[in-house]
């Protein structure tokens, strides 16, 4: 789901870089209130994780990638917050260094997969799982988080390339931008997901829960009795 340079308009990745300054404002200083020490070296893998998982990307029709992101176990091992400062440098050191994303485009691939996803995947954890702390329906809920996560970011995507032709034509009605309409971007980038890379971000987010919850269930931020910002 990187989005290179050229493939939004000003209209687009200005604003979402305001979006996602508000969110990495608010992030950093809840980490700077709550955050222990003890907790720096499981952002540190946390963001090395992600890293690690999104250079198993596919090129997918668009001008753009589709792969897992690790957002969702993320947000539910250390919470959102979190999420968004791991996932963010990730991606800001891959647009940067390996040019897998552009340098405009930042703030939109860091609102879509470091904003939208955490968020979403631990909304869902946190509705499916109930008071469940083992089972299946804690599985399915995690499942479910990392499937319904991605899912929604790549659908986000989609309509961030679909407006493009809406808002940046050219005299004679060309698109200045991505070319593809709604109809095309979103279906594009939704459906590749929902049938391949959600399944693995699900199944990923299953695994790495249940591993923890065996070897450091204290760790887990979703399932802790008292919940403060991480």
């Amino acid at each position: 789901m990187h989005i290179p340079d050229g493939y939004l308009s000003p209209q687009t990745y200005v604003p979402l870089y305001g979006v996602s300054l508000i969110f990495w404002s608010v992030a950093l200083r809840k980490m700077k209130k709550e955050f222990s020490a003890r907790h720096i070296p499981y952002l540190a893998m946390a963001a090395a994780f992600s890293f690690l998982i999104m250079m198993f990307n596919v090129p997918i029709p668009g001008g753009t990638t589709g792969h897992a992101v690790g957002a969702g176990i993320i947000a539910i091992l250390l919470g959102p917050w979190t999420a968004v400062i791991a996932v963010s440098v990730t991606l800001i050191i891959q647009a940067i260094v390996f040019g897998d994303g552009g340098i405009t485009a930042i703030g939109a691939n860091c609102f879509n997969m470091a904003v939208v996803m955490p968020f979403v995947s631990y909304g869902v954890f946190k509705l499916l799982r109930g008071n469940a702390t083992g089972g299946a329906r804690l599985y399915i809920a995690a499942f479910l988080s990392g499937y319904v996560g991605l899912s929604v970011a790549s659908t986000v995507t989609g309509i961030e390339f679909g407006i493009q032709p809406l808002i940046a034509s050219g005299p004679d009605g060309r698109p200045l931008y991505a070319p593809y309409p709604l109809s095309v971007a979103v279906p594009a980038m939704a459906l590749e997901h929902m049938l391949l890379f959600s399944v693995v971000e699900g199944i990923i987010t299953v695994l790495l829960l249940r591993y923890f919850l065996k070897h450091e269930p204290e760790s887990v931020y979703a399932l802790s009795i008292k919940e403060g910002p991480k």
